[in-house]
């Protein structure tokens, strides 16, 4: 019997060590619902993109922004609530740096709380350029969308929600060593230029809104995907308000199997880690 057990437990341990060695080359991507993600690269270093962890779609929301204990970097693609969501938290609780447009980030910084030391130009930019952390571990482009942008906040005095100016709305082109390349589109409807990005990168993941209503949906999200031409598209921004994205991941199935891309379709499930 000991040696029964003794044999067990090897087996488990070498499991582990094996999966264990195998994720440690890889990069995990964690999906909260719409349009939030986290991202822990093979070095270990924390992002967190459009963090609305407690949205409608999360039942655990609450638990996961209070169990967030690590982030180097909050990426926001522009400033409406529903992406800028829980970033003054979560950098509040870990010092991590925002990245995002200038303007965009003055806004969080002198309307929304967001800690004026953790977001200066080595992390602020605009489109076109590109921001560098960790030795060039990860190199973030600021790609355009075609979308709206405005940070609202309530007026101390009236109570009222206010409109500030926030620039202009974006997506990001994350490139990880030793890892993926990473394109979250922000919210935008299909633009032409999303060709040009393949022309300068090799995209591994496109995180791809299908959601319609407020950005495009997927006949849209589709006819992107064969303008970027990822090796995976995860889709996003979808049934978080179903009578109003009302785009939904069957149709995106559909769209894609028509440009005959279905088989780089890759869709996510709350909270469970995926990686590349």
């Amino acid at each position: 019997m000991r040696h029964i057990l003794r044999t067990l437990l090897f087996c488990l341990v070498s499991l582990w060590m094996t999966s264990a060695a195998w994720a440690a080359g890889k990069t995990e991507l964690i999906w909260y619902g719409h349009a939030a993600f986290k991202i822990v690269t093979p070095q270990g270093h924390v992002l967190f993109v459009d963090p609305w962890l407690v949205n409608p779609v999360n039942p655990d929301g609450a638990q996961d922004l209070e169990k967030v204990d690590k982030a180097d970097l909050i990426l926001v693609s522009h400033g409406h609530f529903d992406h800028v969501g829980n970033a003054v938290e979560i950098a509040k609780k870990t010092k991590a740096k925002l990245v995002t447009t200038f303007d965009l980030g003055n806004a969080l910084v002198s309307y929304g709380g967001f800690p004026k030391e953790q977001a200066g130009y080595d992390s602020l930019g605009n489109f076109g350029g590109t921001v560098s952390f960790f030795d060039d571990e990860i190199k973030i482009t600021f790609i355009p969308a075609v979308h709206s942008s405005a940070f609202t906040h309530a007026d101390t005095a009236t109570q009222q929600e206010l409109p500030e100016y926030a620039g202009n709305p974006g997506g990001f082109l994350i490139v990880i060593k030793d890892g993926p390349t990473i394109y979250h589109t922000g919210d935008t409807d299909l633009f032409g230029d999303m060709a040009l990005i393949s022309r300068h990168h090799a995209v591994d993941v496109m995180l791809a809104c299908i959601g319609d209503h407020f950005t495009m949906g997927p006949q849209g999200a589709a006819q992107a995907v064969s303008l970027v031409k990822p090796r995976k598209v995860v889709p996003m921004h979808y049934g978080t308000f179903p009578t109003v994205l009302t785009g939904t991941l069957d149709a995106f199935r559909a769209a894609l199997q028509r440009n005959k891309m279905a088989d780089r379709l890759t869709p996510m499930t709350l909270e469970k880690p995926v990686l590349f």
